[in-house]
């Protein structure tokens, strides 16, 4: 059992996934900061208020606070941004691909079609 969890955790696409967690945790806070910090203040100048988490209303005795829904909207658009452009950056900078074409037939193969052929070209002649 220890051993099957020394393979699981040691496999390259584990070790991917844990630095892209902690990655994503420290991207998570500068984006935050980024929103919170400069974005909000800078679309309050448009509507008029600074803080855009203090925007809310209240119908009855139910308060609905529309303001931090749209820090989170913001706060996405600017991950999906960010990330769109890092995908964009990473796509140019790794090296394409190159298309590997069909491997040449193995003379086994030719042989294989040979004699398909011959099997069918025969199948011809009895139905002429």
């Amino acid at each position: 059992m220890v051993k099957e969890f020394k393979k699981f955790i040691s496999r390259g696409n584990m070790m991917d996934l844990a630095i892209g967690v902690i990655i994503g945790a420290a991207f998570t806070a500068i984006v935050n900061s980024l929103v919170k910090d400069l974005i909000n203040p800078l679309i309050g100048l448009f509507i008029g208020k600074i803080d855009l988490s203090n925007l809310k209303f209240t119908i009855g005795e139910a308060t609905f606070k529309y303001g931090s829904f749209l820090n989170a909207v913001i706060n996405f658009l600017v991950i999906a941004l960010v990330v769109f452009f890092l995908i964009k950056l990473v796509n140019k900078i790794t090296p394409k691909k190159e298309v590997e074409e069909d491997p040449a037939p193995t003379n086994e193969e030719i042989y294989l079609r040979q004699i398909r052929d011959l099997l069918q070209e025969k199948n011809n002649n009895i139905f002429i």
